[in-house]
């Protein structure tokens, strides 16, 4: 398996390689292998991507209100379960940030998961994978916000409510929102390495029977984690999307 993906990252850095590094150079980005920026990690990353777009794409096709498919039975349980969640967490008006955090729930998930291929390690183990998903869901909860409260309406959040305690809280509310970036990547990265790490560790020692043990614990921290992830996400939307009547 790991030759399958290290044949493929060949074959896109041959094709792509260049232009990127290219590209990467004039936005100041140097790569430590100019002519190969793309590595392992990446390629399964693209993997997942196109997995997951052809998913959707294909429940949206074959989608029969009188006679689902299987696909269609997933894709459903995968709606209402995020769906409740979203519900519970936002309470009204959750509908619109369904898809984004399905998506998020989904791809940390395969990423997560793919640590269980043999010779495969998992994406999310590496830090800038998870600073990227981290800073994507920062982004997220914040447009929304503003896009909820109005930019005035938003800034308010950061105040407090009483306005002689704005200046002591106002630092501390900007220095907790950028902390959940940093909150965010090390815990999926300390997780997904140390689980890594495990399952490689008993594998040299003890190649058959026991290691199958630590995948499942593999797998289970691949789904709690992900599900954490979407968890927390849905809860950073909930505070930033809600009107200061309903936040206090």
């Amino acid at each position: 398996m790991h030759d399958l993906l290290h044949s493929i990252t060949q074959l896109l850095n041959s094709l792509f390689g260049g232009p990127l590094t290219a590209l990467m150079a004039k936005i100041g980005i140097h790569s430590a292998f100019p002519g190969a920026p793309i590595t392992d990690a990446l390629t399964l990353q693209l993997i997942v991507a196109v997995f997951l777009l052809l998913f959707f794409i294909a429940a949206r096709l074959t989608l029969d209100v009188e006679r689902p498919n299987p696909l269609q039975h997933v894709a459903e349980m995968l709606n209402e379960f995020v769906g409740a969640q979203g519900e519970s967490i936002i309470g009204h008006g959750y509908e619109p940030h369904i898809p984004f955090v399905t998506v998020l729930f989904l791809f940390i998930a395969l990423c997560n998961c793919a640590g269980l291929l043999p010779g495969v390690e998992t994406p999310t183990a590496h830090p800038m994978v998870p600073f990227g998903l981290a800073l994507l869901t920062f982004l997220y909860y914040n447009w929304n916000g503003v896009r909820a409260q109005g930019p005035i309406g938003y800034f308010k959040h950061f105040l407090g409510p009483v306005w002689w305690i704005s200046p002591l809280l106002f630092p501390v509310e900007i220095i907790s929102h950028v902390a959940r970036v940093m909150s965010l990547t090390v815990r999926l990265y300390a997780n997904m390495l140390a689980s890594d790490l495990l399952t490689l560790v008993f594998f040299s020692i003890i190649p058959f029977a026991l290691p199958i043990v630590f995948l499942g614990l593999h797998f289970g921290v691949a789904l709690i984690q992900s599900y954490v992830w979407m968890l927390l996400a849905l809860i950073y939307l909930s505070q930033a999307v809600a009107h200061e009547e309903e936040a206090h």
